[in-house]
C-alpha cells in the first residue's frame, strides 16, 4: 500500500525506497507497541531492518508532521478531567481567536469547522476545578459564547484505525469504562514525563524514567498497568490523518431520544468508518447528543460512508448536522499533569 501524503512532506517522508518500512510503522505500531527496555530494535527484528533505520524513519516521519508522537492516549474518563467545546469566532477573526485558544497548554485539539460555533477545541486539566479555570480563561481571553459539552457515555474513542482502508483495527473484547480515579504521585511524575511521548533514542523508557525519577523498570510496568486498567487507550504510533491522505475529517452529530441514544450509539460506534463515537450532554442552543467522527480522503467519500452508516444504524430519522473541519490549529496529547508544558 503506498503511503498518501501531501505533496509538501513527500520528500522529507520518504524515498520509495523506504514507503513500505514507513507504512508498517504508521499502519503496525499504533498500538501495542513494544513495552521494553528497546523497543526500536523488537520493531527492527520484527521488519527485518536495523534499529538505526527504524529509528531514523520515525524520527523523520515525526519531522514531517505525518507522526504527531509515539506514546499513549489517555482515556479521558479514567484520569483528570476534560471536555469539548466549542465558540463562535466572530467573522474575521478566527485565526487571531484560535492563536488565543490554542495558547492555553490545557488544549490539546483545536479545529475550525463549517458552522457558525465555527471553532472546537478539547480542553483538559488534572482536575474539574482546573478545567473550569481552563474554560473561564478562555471565555475571558477570547470575549466570546462558549458550549461546553461534558462527555456522558463512550462508545468508541479511537483514532488508531487502518490507513489503507479506513477500518477499524480489532483488538479484542471491549473492556467496560473503569471508575474515575485519583493518580498517585509517581503516576502524575510519569505522566508529565511521557505525555509529549518516547525520544527517539535506543533506551526511550530509561530516559523518560530519568525525567520522573523512576527506573527504567518501573517506568515500563506501570505503562502496563494503564494499558491494563483502561487508564491508557492504547500505547504507540499516534499519527496525523491529514497528512497521511485522509484529508476530510467531520463531525457528526445527532439529536437522537435519551432512552434510545446508547441502543443507538452501540449500533453507530461498531460501524467501519466511523473513528470516535460518543454521547455528549446537550447545551443551551444546542439540542445534539450523539456524536461521531467519520474520516474520509475527500468530501464524498465522508458522504457516502454517512448516508450508509445512517441506514445501517438506522438513524435516518433524527435531525443531524455535519460540521467539516476547515483547518487544524493545534493537535497533541493531552495535557493531564499539572504544569506540564506546551
Amino acid at each position: 500500500m503506498q503511503l498518501q501524503v501531501s505533496p509538501t512532506s513527500t520528500r522529507s517522508i520518504s524515498s520509495r525506497h523506504d514507503e513500505g518500512l514507513d507504512w508498517c510503522l504508521l499502519n503496525d505500531f499504533q498500538r501495542d507497541f513494544p513495552l521494553q527496555t528497546r523497543p526500536f530494535a523488537h520493531i527492527a527484528r520484527t521488519l527485518g531492518c536495523s534499529e538505526t533505520r527504524v529509528r531514523e524513519r520515525l524520527a523523520a516521519l515525526q519531522l514531517s508532521g505525518a507522526v504527531s508522537r509515539v506514546g499513549p492516549v489517555f482515556s479521558p474518563r479514567r484520569i483528570g478531567a476534560s471536555t469539548l467545546a466549542a465558540l463562535k469566532a466572530p467573522a474575521g477573526h478566527v485565526e487571531e481567536i484560535a492563536a488565543l485558544v490554542s495558547a492555553f497548554a490545557g488544549v490539546n485539539h483545536n479545529y475550525a469547522r463549517e458552522h457558525e460555533w465555527n471553532l472546537w477545541f478539547v480542553a483538559t486539566a488534572p482536575d474539574r476545578v482546573g478545567l473550569a479555570r481552563v474554560l473561564r480563561d478562555i471565555h475571558r481571553a477570547t470575549r466570546c459564547p462558549i458550549l461546553t459539552l461534558p462527555l456522558e457515555t463512550e462508545y468508541h474513542i479511537d483514532l488508531g484505525f487502518d490507513l489503507g482502508t479506513g477500518a477499524r483495527v480489532r483488538h479484542g473484547a471491549m473492556r467496560p469504562v473503569m471508575p474515575q480515579r485519583t493518580p498517585e504521585p509517581a503516576e502524575i511524575a510519569l505522566m508529565a514525563a511521557v505525555q509529549h511521548g518516547l525520544p527517539i533514542l535506543c533506551r526511550p523508557y530509561q530516559a523518560v524514567a530519568r525525567r520522573a525519577g523512576l527506573s527504567e523498570s518501573q517506568v515500563i510496568g506501570q505503562l502496563r498497568d494503564w494499558l491494563s486498567d483502561g487508564t491508557l487507550k492504547r500505547f504507540g504510533v499516534v499519527v496525523r490523518h491529514h497528512e497521511l491522505g485522509w484529508r476530510a475529517n467531520a463531525m457528526c452529530v445527532w439529536n437522537v431520544p435519551d432512552a434510545k441514544a446508547d441502543h443507538l450509539g452501540q449500533a453507530l460506534s461498531a460501524a467501519d468508518g466511523v473513528n470516535l463515537c460518543y454521547r455528549r450532554r446537550r447545551a443551551d442552543g444546542w439540542p445534539f447528543n450523539l456524536y461521531c467522527m467519520i474520516h474520509g480522503h475527500d468530501r464524498d467519500e465522508v458522504h457516502d460512508r454517512l448516508r450508509d452508516i445512517r441506514s445501517r444504524c438506522g438513524l435516518q430519522a433524527y435531525p443531524h448536522q455535519l460540521l467539516f473541519s476547515t483547518r487544524r490549529f493545534k493537535q497533541c496529547g493531552a495535557r493531564y499533569a499539572a504544569g506540564a508544558d506546551v
